[in-house]
This record gives C-alpha cells, sequence and structure tokens, in this order.
C-alpha cells in the first residue's frame, strides 16, 4: 500500500504541480478574456435563469431530460460534498490559509469554463435508446475527428469511470464513515466504519437502480434544503467569532505569496503547494473544467446552449464563493488549525478538523451537525457521480453494462469507508487530473463554436 500512494503522490506532483495549473487556469484565463469576462457581465442573468425555475418538485420528461433547476441541482449535487467540508480543510493543512486564495482564483476563472462546457454538452446532446443523453465524450468526438477522437473520447470515459464513479465514491464514503465515527465515539458507541458504508450504499442501490427520473427527483429536493442548513449553522459560526474575521481574510492574502509569514517557516509550505492544493481541492470542489458536470447540464430541457452555460456559471458561484468559504471561515476563526488530533499525534485534517473547529463554538453538537450535513453533501455527490459515470459507462459498453457498474459502486461506497483518507485523497486527485487532460483539450478546440452560440442567444 505504501509503494502505491508512493507511485500515486509521484504522478500528482507532477500532473498538479505544473501540467493542470497551466491547462486549467490557462483554459480558464483564455475564456474569460475571449468571452469578455462573462462571469461577471451575465451573472445575474444566470442567476435569475437558475432561481426562476425553482421547484421541488420539478416537470418530468419522457426522454430523461430533466428540468433545468433539476440540473442544475445534479451538477451542485456533485460540486457540493466533501470538497466543501472536507477538501477545504486539507488545503489549509496542506497548502497553508493561501491555498484558499488561489481556490478562488481558479473558480472565478473556471466559470467561464463551466460556461464553455455546459454550451458544448447542450449543442452536441444526442438521443440513444429513447433518452437523451451527452456530455464530454460527445463534443471529444466532434472537436477531434476520426481516430484521434473516438481515443480520447475513450480514454475521457474511462478515466471519469474511474475517478468519480469509482475512487471519487470512496473519498464521498471515506468522509461520510470519519464523520459519523467521531459522532459515535461522543455517544460512547462503538460502530464499525464498514456498517456505515454499508447503510450508505444501501440507499444509494435503491436510487441507482431507479434511473434518471428517481436521481432529479431526489436531488431537486435535497440539495437546496442541505445547503440552506448548513449556510445558516456557517454563518451563527462565524457571526459568534466574528472578531476573528479580520485576520483569518488577512492569513489567506498573505499566505497566498508569503505562505511561511502564516504558517511559520517549520511547516515548510510553499507559494507552489499553495497553488498545488488550492487549485486541486478547488477542483474537486466546484469541477469546473473537470468534463462532469456537463453529463448533468446535456440533459437539462433548456431554452437555448447559452441559457445554460449561464446557469452553470452559478452553481460554481454557489459551491466555492459561498458553501466552501463558508466552511473556510469557520476554520480559520476557529482557532482549531494546528491542534494535534489524539488519535493520530498529528494535526486534525479532513472532515474530523471541520467537525473540531464546529465543535470548539457549538460544542458536541457540532459533531452531529456536521456529520449530519457532511452526509447530505457527500451522499447527495454520491449520486451525481453514479449518473456521470454511468453515462460514459453506457457509452463504452452498453446499457447493459450500466447495472454491473452500479453494483461495483456500491461495492466502493463500503470499502470507501475503510481505507486510509490520504490513500484516498491522493488516489482521487490522481485520476481527475487525468479525466480533465482531453475534456480540457476538447474546449480549447471548440472555443469558436461556444462563441457563436453566444452571439446567436443575444
Amino acid at each position: 500500500m505504501d509503494a502505491l500512494n508512493a507511485i500515486i503522490n509521484k504522478g500528482n506532483d507532477f500532473l498538479w504541480g505544473f501540467l493542470l495549473i497551466f491547462l486549467l487556469c490557462g483554459t480558464g484565463i483564455y475564456y474569460t478574456f475571449r468571452l469578455k469576462f462573462i462571469q461577471l457581465r451575465r451573472f445575474g442573468e444566470g442567476f435569475k435563469l437558475v432561481f426562476g425555475h425553482f421547484s421541488l418538485n420539478g416537470e418530468k420528461h419522457d426522454t430523461g431530460e430533466m428540468s433545468p433547476f433539476q440540473a442544475i441541482a445534479t451538477a451542485i449535487a456533485a460540486q457540493v460534498g466533501t470538497g466543501n467540508l472536507a477538501g477545504a480543510a486539507t488545503a489549509i493543512v496542506s497548502g497553508g490559509p493561501g491555498a484558499i486564495f488561489w481556490m478562488w482564483v481558479s473558480a472565478f476563472f473556471g466559470m467561464a469554463t463551466i460556461y464553455g462546457e455546459a454550451v458544448l454538452a447542450q449543442t452536441y446532446k444526442e438521443e440513444k435508446d429513447g433518452q437523451v443523453t451527452g456530455g464530454p465524450v460527445y463534443y471529444i468526438k466532434a472537436a477531434f475527428k476520426g481516430t484521434l477522437g473516438k481515443a480520447m473520447a475513450v480514454a475521457f470515459a474511462v478515466f471519469i469511470t474511474l475517478a468519480l464513479g469509482f475512487m471519487g465514491n470512496m473519498v464521498q464514503s471515506n468522509s461520510i464513515g470519519a464523520a459519523f465515527k467521531e459522532v459515535f465515539a461522543v455517544m460512547h458507541v462503538n460502530v464499525p466504519s464498514v456498517a456505515i458504508g454499508i447503510f450508505v450504499a444501501a440507499i444509494g442501490a435503491f436510487i441507482f437502480f431507479g434511473g434518471t427520473k428517481r436521481l432529479a427527483a431526489v436531488l431537486e429536493k435535497v440539495v437546496p434544503i442541505m445547503a440552506g442548513v448548513y449556510i445558516v449553522g456557517a454563518l451563527v459560526f462565524i457571526v459568534m467569532h466574528i472578531s476573528a474575521l479580520p485576520g483569518a481574510i488577512s492569513s489567506i492574502f498573505i499566505g497566498a505569496f508569503n505562505p511561511q509569514a502564516v504558517v511559520g517557516a517549520a511547516a515548510g509550505i510553499t507559494i507552489r503547494q499553495a497553488i498545488r492544493f488550492g487549485v486541486a481541492r478547488g477542483l474537486f470542489s466546484n469541477e469546473a473544467g473537470m468534463g462532469s458536470t456537463p453529463h448533468a447540464h446535456a440533459r437539462a430541457k433548456a431554452e437555448c446552449p447559452d441559457a445554460q452555460g449561464l446557469c452553470a456559471m452559478v452553481s460554481v458561484f454557489i459551491d466555492t464563493f459561498v458553501v466552501l468559504n463558508l466552511t473556510v471561515f469557520v476554520i480559520l476563526t476557529s482557532g482549531i488549525l494546528g491542534t494535534i488530533d489524539p488519535t493520530t499525534g498529528e494535526a486534525f485534517t479532513g472532515i474530523r478538523l471541520t467537525q473540531q473547529a464546529f465543535v470548539s463554538g457549538f460544542g458536541n453538537f457540532g459533531h452531529f451537525f456536521v456529520a449530519f450535513c457532511l452526509f447530505f453533501f457527500a451522499f447527495s455527490t454520491v449520486l451525481g457521480w453514479h449518473f456521470f459515470g454511468a453515462v460514459n459507462v453506457q457509452y463504452l459498453f452498453g446499457k447493459g453494462a450500466v447495472k454491473l457498474y452500479s453494483a461495483i459502486v456500491v461495492v466502493c461506497i463500503i470499502i470507501g469507508t475503510t481505507l486510509k483518507v490520504n490513500l484516498v485523497w491522493d488516489m482521487s486527485d490522481f485520476f481527475n487530473a487525468l479525466m480533465v487532460i482531453p475534456n480540457v483539450l476538447a474546449l480549447l478546440a471548440l472555443f469558436n463554436v461556444v462563441k457563436d452560440t453566444k452571439k446567436r442567444s443575444k
């Protein structure tokens, strides 16, 4: 296991230390300037489109399509997960508070990137077996004709199935297991993590095998409620520690360019690490440029591709600049950062750091609050990521293979609760990076399609 971890870490150092930062941020910057800062100019329009379609009981479609709000709820379900509670914590520990600044930068430019992803998903969606479907595999083939396009589409389909369907869902269940283990410890009840995994897997299986209609019906109800509960709780905590907020904000900006001034020279955190963990965890959270959420946007019965692109921008804003930021400021205002975890002998990290931060303000209720929120955040992400993987499994092997894929995901959820947190996150980072490459190259190749779509919609 240690040998595997070493190999994965070397791959991540190369991919996230240079290649992915260049590709992701470069693509976001390119789209931002070529589309004339669309994430600023037309954000209000996108906001109205998203919440103008708000409903807890959306319209049902026979061809597997979703209402625009259902599609956004599915996208946000995938985006708002452990990345917002556990990922923010690991970014701060590994890259210092300055990593959050680079999260913000990547998310800002990522809003333009995800606009392009949603537009292309709508433009190149198809109907197969009586169901509307779409995603990067379809626009990758359009971007690169012939054998190259087919090979890149297949590579993407394999990578996303591994990255999200299998490894990613292990991350989600791992964090759920860790959070509830903490709760049970407070209650002095010994419940094995694998039992929690079995419980999560059982509920997931019920929805997995119910198809797109059941998925959309669940997520359009769960997403608004779970986000609302967490936002209220986090805001209460921050108000309780409002005097520490200026210092928290200052540490983010200072740490972005001089990490050692915040964490101390002994921590050994460099600007490169702050950028690396900020961008990596930011991507895991908002998924802009990763090629995951286009599967949901393709299913939307949208007014036009441009309209769905504007909605997609809002989903990144909600994920990073609202939900993730709340976790960041809870941790940084709590004063808990750097505290030693007695069970490991090392500083708190991941979901345990977030939990301990809330406990510092809410007492033992903090354990329950984080576990409750994380369950719904992570579980909704499991549902979204299973769906994204299923689209690609169907593309690779046909509709009949989806049930086998779903069964494997169920097993991965159970296994994920038993693994070490660092290994799970590292493997997820690695496969996330691999799926980004063909997706981003297609986005660059098809920029003129996105630009022309925007012109036609005006």
